[in-house]
């Protein structure tokens, strides 16, 4: 199909298929893949990243953080862009981005290179990602929409679980010392493949045209990104930046945000569109959701941090080895994911609930293990509580999300569906800053394996707040239920 065969397909009658959708998909689920992927694989090269460019542990922590940052508070702009200016454009325009960046990564001669080019890789993923799921909705219908989003699905999975076992065998067969580069030049050709096919298969936008910056809310993008900021910078930078004066910029996170709230509402009540719309959290059920999942991730990607910092600095295995450790959480989670899709319907927020005990309790056993089984042999003893940690987390991103968005508005289940995915990018920055400040503040003084245990407590904690805000969410749900039905009595029963 050419360009411009590609360009009428708009002009198609309405219920007539794109005949190309399937191929179109492929490119989306392969861009899809590769900048998730780069969630998962560049943990295992943390240690490499560390001794070839004499990384400092505060730099080690924006390679990550800055990523899911820059990623998360552009997401609800590009989806905002892509349905103005076009999907197909801002796709490509992305995925050349993120390609760019990709190289620069690759080729950093110093961390601060690298943090400044992951910050763009972020940024990036934040313009590919919303088109994904909106070219699935401008494409599909019906039932072949369903199978178009589930097979979406089993592609996050995948990039999750094989990111850690991916980075081991480049960074093996690469060598320690520049095997990281490669973690990030494998996404070259892939990008250059998907760039070609792109303007080739994905259709356009019907009625893109000019959009103005007001509709972006840049305002609210910087207060936003402004208060995770400075709410990160105290943790990220607690052993480069000595003294308590640091955590004065936690109360001027909180200013910001507090500022950020009047700017939205405003936005609102003048007619444009907010960064996020606050409506939404009159919903009980969305709020809490909402809180429950950036809870959550602070929590679990913080635990991919720290296990391979440990595995491979503090045990000495190769980047492969501590892959193969990791690995049993992604595939646990990739398991249980399809499962907690057909069980949420029958038991709702108590399967999440669940979900959050199986991984506090695989958390604790891994903490539990390292104690038991010192010395080299701890990852074997770790492999049995991660895949049950692993388990119950598939148990709980999925089945939070259907929840979650079951009783916001259809008009705005966009503008939810992207609050929430900003919610567990920002989560998973504030969890690694936090469990990093731990982690590296306990290793110079208590060694490696009391610094991990530190850590994981703190992912524990994370976990614990998000299992404690699901508890009350069905607390208040069967409350609400109790009175419903005293309601419907009360209207049956005879009038006397």
């Amino acid at each position: 199909m050419t360009r411009q065969e590609s360009a009428q397909a708009p002009h198609r009658g309405q219920d007539e298929p794109d005949p190309n959708r399937w191929k179109a998909l492929g490119v989306c689920l392969v861009a899809g893949f590769m900048t998730l992927l780069d969630v998962s694989i560049v943990n295992v090269a943390l240690p490499s990243i560390r001794s070839g460019l004499e990384t400092p542990e505060s730099d080690l922590q924006w390679v990550l953080s800055g990523y899911a940052l820059a990623f998360g508070l552009f997401l609800i702009p590009a989806g905002r862009l892509g349905d103005a200016r076009g999907r197909r454009s801002v796709f490509i325009v992305g995925l050349v981005l993120f390609t760019l960046a990709s190289a620069s990564c690759g080729a950093a001669q110093s961390s601060t290179w690298l943090v400044i080019s992951r910050l763009a890789q972020g940024v990036a993923g934040g313009l590919v990602s919303p088109q994904i799921s909106a070219l699935i909705q401008q494409m599909f219908r019906g039932r072949e929409r369903g199978r178009a989003f589930g097979l979406f699905g089993t592609v996050v999975g995948i990039s999750t679980a094989v990111g850690p076992l991916l980075g081991g065998l480049l960074i093996q067969a690469a060598g320690p010392e520049e095997g990281w580069r490669w973690v990030f030049y494998v996404n070259l050709p892939i990008g250059i493949v998907c760039l070609l096919l792109a303007r080739r298969l994905l259709p356009d936008t019907p009625g893109a045209g000019p959009v103005r910056l007001r509709r972006l809310d840049p305002v609210g993008v910087l207060l936003l990104g402004a208060a995770v900021l400075a709410l990160l910078l105290p943790f990220v930078q607690s052993q480069q930046w000595p003294g308590n004066g640091k955590y004065l910029l936690v109360p001027v996170s909180a200013v910001l945000l507090a500022v950020f709230v009047r700017w939205e509402r405003r936005c609102a009540r003048s007619g444009n569109e907010p960064l996020i719309d606050l409506e939404l959290f009159r919903v009980r059920s969305y709020w809490l959701g909402s809180l429950l999942i950036l809870l959550y991730f602070a929590g679990f990607t913080s635990i991919f941090f720290v296990s391979t910092l440990y595995l491979q600095s503090g045990l000495h295995y190769t980047a492969l080895q501590a892959g193969l450790t990791i690995t049993p959480f992604a595939l646990g989670s990739g398991i249980a994911a399809g499962i907690g899709g057909r069980l949420v319907d029958r038991f709702g927020r108590p399967l999440v609930v669940v979900g959050l005990a199986m991984v506090a309790i695989g958390l604790a056993g891994t903490a539990f293990a390292v104690h038991q089984v010192p010395g080299r042999g701890a990852g074997w003893a770790m492999l049995a509580p991660l895949l049950l940690a692993g388990l119950g987390s598939g148990l709980v991103i999925a089945p939070n999300q259907t929840l979650t968005l079951s009783e916001v508005p259809v008009p705005r289940a966009g503008s939810a569906g992207g609050t929430l995915q900003t919610g567990q990018r920002v989560g998973s920055a504030v969890g690694i800053a936090a469990v990093g400040a731990v982690f590296f503040g306990q290793v110079a003084q208590d060694g490696w394996a009391t610094a991990y245990d530190h850590g994981l407590l703190v992912s524990i904690a994370f976990v614990g707040a998000a299992l404690a805000v699901a508890v009350a969410d069905v607390v208040a749900g069967r409350r609400a239920a109790s009175r419903d039905r005293a309601a419907a009595r009360d209207e049956a029963a005879p009038r006397r």
